[in-house]
């Protein structure tokens, strides 16, 4: 039923574009202007990667942008799409909310637990990734001005969170002058009963022209699910309901000065996990109740720019509340033997205050200056469960209700830090730059009274009854972890034609240091398995890379190309005491990651585009000491979690159906190769491969689409992974999971309704 609903959806959608429309029409030049649909030339991207606004092609980095369009295109609307175009980039994403950014193989596993993720995700100013067990929002890339991923260390501008590169989704500011209002819908059917349905809408209006202006967006998201839960008996049972939007208000009194107000909210609610155990069947998974990862953000923000001479000013204020729960079933511990859960409720609070000064003048030096400063509190309660049932069965009394262990804790961290890039160019043909962040950082974490701890575990795990012994928890406070340290980046660029850059640098990162929550702690299951130590020291990453870029054939060919090879040593690593799951942070030896990446875009004929992307990829780990390895599972020569090769091909042509009927078709191709999940032996047992070890799988995922316009209306037919790929993208780690795995998802045929004014 759900499939005629769609197919007669898109006869209606097709049908009506044939009719004439009574909106109004379209300026040509303007929809050239808007995206170059028909135009002659490939687009020219101007980038802020670097903290002022810059053609993309003379930036000394690697960077990808997307555009609106770009991402309309090509049906992107969140990372997975991100993800698969940017060469050297893999998304490990166990489920939605669930994400894990690797750049250039800087990874030892996909999950990163107790770790400070290796890539920075930006909301605008605000940095919205942690570490790799929380939430990770999956931010709706409707009406956003730019997506921007930098590949590399970009700790000078971006701090220390961004060991090995940075992503920055840009929202879109007011226009002053005009009206504007858009709208996009998105009808799928995934599998033969999965509805999926996308609604986003914006409109832009100016208040006082010239002067105020406000633009708000808003969506709705009703994914149904492809996984059955066996455990829990609901079919289709990972259904994703997402809802937000954003206001920004600007305000221009003068030409030199500006105020962009914005305040945004995202609540995204997955009702359960999207991993799977293929042992159970295709798209099949276990669980005592659904795990959910669900996220709430709220961010405020003021930005204020102002242009003195020579100078640009800008100050960008920041706060945000993130809410999350984090509920998981744990059985897999112990083979689902016993009733194990965790419900975990987080209550994220970031204050974030970036200032900058700016050259604007036409003198051969450049330069940014600025100060940044973080203030974070994360209150996390921790409930750990069993179930009335087992309980009941077992004779297990003496607790409250169904959980056995409840912690209450917060930690706070703050990061300050002042930074400066400079540049000074000796010709049009030949420049230098260098870049210097120092910041100071710490963390620390604190356990509050109210909780309780009991022996549980081991009356489950022995087969004990009666009342358990339950002790409340004492208040206190963890060591303080510090950490200060720079990081630079120097490069050098040679333009040997007006068409062509060539550059040279290198780039340093770091991640901040670790205190594990148990350090000292032994188990209370096996008082042979290793003690948790006291944590992490900062790691160090240095990258030399090459690069080329370039414009020719009048604007019809481009190409970025780049080669790097990365040194990272004291690597931060999180492993898992083998007796009760307990997570650590650990560092070991080096490490070293090389590669090359290519971006080559061409329009060898009016309407037609082709793009071909790809990456590279060896990395290893070249330096461990017994005990390290001991540690953490590694052993030397042990490949990174990085694919070999990954790559993607973009095929878009743009005909006329009728001299008023313009139409386009696309062929996406991507492909990403298998890698390890993580390294091959259990931590603190020599030798003993991982039962949890595994690879991902290569894969392929195919889109294609046709889409025809007329005046202010489009509708695009689209195939999403037209070859039902049913390779597995994803293995967690860790034994505490019964479903492990994840893969694509399935065949996803619909259609894509827009409307511009």
């Amino acid at each position: 039923m759900r499939a005629k609903l769609l197919a007669s959806a898109c006869a209606v959608a097709l049908t009506t574009f044939s009719a004439p429309v009574l909106a109004q029409e379209t300026d040509p030049a303007e929809r050239e202007a808007a995206g170059n649909r028909q135009a002659d030339v490939l687009q020219e991207i101007i980038v802020t990667s670097t903290r002022r606004a810059q053609r993309i092609d003379d930036v000394p980095l690697s960077v990808t942008a997307f555009s609106q369009e770009d991402l309309t295109t090509k049906g992107v609307v969140g990372y997975e799409g991100l993800a698969r175009e940017t060469p050297g980039v893999v998304l490990n994403k166990p489920s939605a909310n669930f994400n894990n950014f690797t750049a250039r193989g800087i990874a030892t596993n996909g999950y990163g637990a107790n770790l400070q993720s290796t890539v920075a995700i930006y909301i605008d100013e605000l940095p919205i990734s942690t570490i790799g067990n929380s939430t990770v929002l999956d931010p709706n890339l409707f009406d956003v001005e730019r997506v921007e991923f930098l590949r590399g260390p970009q700790g000078t501008l971006f701090g220390s969170g961004s060991l090995s590169g940075a992503m920055r989704v840009l929202t879109k500011s007011p226009d002053l002058r005009k009206f504007d209002a858009a709208a996009l819908t998105d009808f799928g059917l995934t599998g033969s009963d999965s509805l999926r349905q996308r609604y986003n809408v914006m409109v832009n209006t100016p208040l006082v022209e010239d002067k105020l202006a406000l633009r708000v967006t808003g969506f709705y998201r009703h994914e149904e699910g492809y996984v059955d839960n066996v455990g829990t008996g609901i079919d289709n049972s990972n259904t994703l309901e997402s809802w937000g939007g954003r206001a920004i208000l600007k305000w221009q009194p003068t030409d030199r000065m500006s105020v962009r107000l914005l305040a945004s909210h995202e609540d995204s609610n997955p009702k359960d996990s999207s991993l799977v155990s293929p042992s159970l069947g295709r798209n099949k998974r276990v669980s005592d109740r659904p795990d959910l990862y669900v996220g709430k953000l709220t961010n405020y923000n003021a930005t204020i720019e102002y242009e003195f001479d020579g100078v640009n000013l800008v100050s960008s204020t920041t706060y945000s509340e993130f809410n999350q729960k984090f509920y998981v079933d744990l059985a897999g511990t112990f083979g689902g033997a016993i009733a194990f859960g965790l419900d975990a409720d987080g209550y994220l609070n970031t204050f974030v205050e970036e200032f900058r000064l700016s050259s604007n003048n036409s003198s051969n030096w450049e330069w940014v200056v600025g100060g940044f400063f973080m203030d974070r509190r994360n209150d996390v309660d921790y409930f750990y469960r069993s179930s009335p049932d087992f309980l009941a069965a077992r004779g297990i009394t003496g607790l409250p209700d169904e959980y056995y262990q409840r912690n209450y804790t917060h930690s706070k961290s703050h990061e300050l830090a002042g930074f400066g890039e400079l540049t000074y160019r000796f010709s049009e043909r030949f420049w230098l730059t260098g870049g210097l962040r120092y910041g100071r950082l710490d963390a620390q974490g604190f356990t509050e009274e109210g909780g309780y701890n009991s022996n549980y575990l081991t009356y489950a795990l022995s087969g004990l009854s009666g009342p358990l012994t339950v002790t409340p928890v004492v208040a206190g406070a963890g060591v303080k972890a510090k950490g200060s340290k720079p990081s630079y980046k120097v490069s050098a660029s040679v333009k040997p034609d007006t068409a062509t850059t060539v550059y040279a640098s290198v780039s340093t990162g770091f991640r901040a240091p670790v205190v594990n929550a148990y350090a000292g702690r032994p188990s209370v299951t096996d008082p042979n398995d290793l003690i948790i130590p006291y944590g992490a020291d900062s790691d160090d990453l240095t990258n030399y890379e090459l690069g080329l870029k370039g414009r020719w054939l009048d604007g019809r060919l481009s190409a970025h190309l780049a080669a790097y090879l990365i040194d990272w040593s004291n690597i931060q690593v999180q492993a898992n005491r083998v007796s009760d799951s307990v997570q650590f942070a650990a560092n070991i030896g080096a490490a070293r990651s090389k590669g090359i990446e290519f971006e080559i875009s061409a329009m060898p004929a009016t309407g037609l585009t082709v793009g071909l992307n790809g990456s590279l990829n060896d990395a290893k780990v070249t330096e461990l000491s017994a005990t390290e390895a001991a540690v953490s599972g590694a052993v030397k020569g042990a490949r990174l979690s990085a694919p070999r090769f990954q790559g993607s091909v973009f095929i878009q042509y743009w005909f006329d159906l009728t001299p008023e009927l313009p139409a386009n078709v696309a062929l996406n191709m991507q492909h990403v190769g298998g890698f390890p999940s993580g390294f091959p032996n259990v931590p603190g047992r020599p030798g003993t491969v991982s039962p949890t070890y595994g690879r991902t799988e290569s894969y392929n995922n195919v889109n294609m689409s046709f889409g025809i316009s007329k005046g202010s209306w489009t509708a695009t037919l689209y195939g999403e992974n037209l070859f039902d790929d049913h390779s597995i993208t994803y293995v967690h780690p860790e034994a505490f999971l019964a479903s492990r795995f994840a893969t694509m998802r399935p065949r996803t045929l619909g259609i894509r309704l827009g409307y511009e004014y």
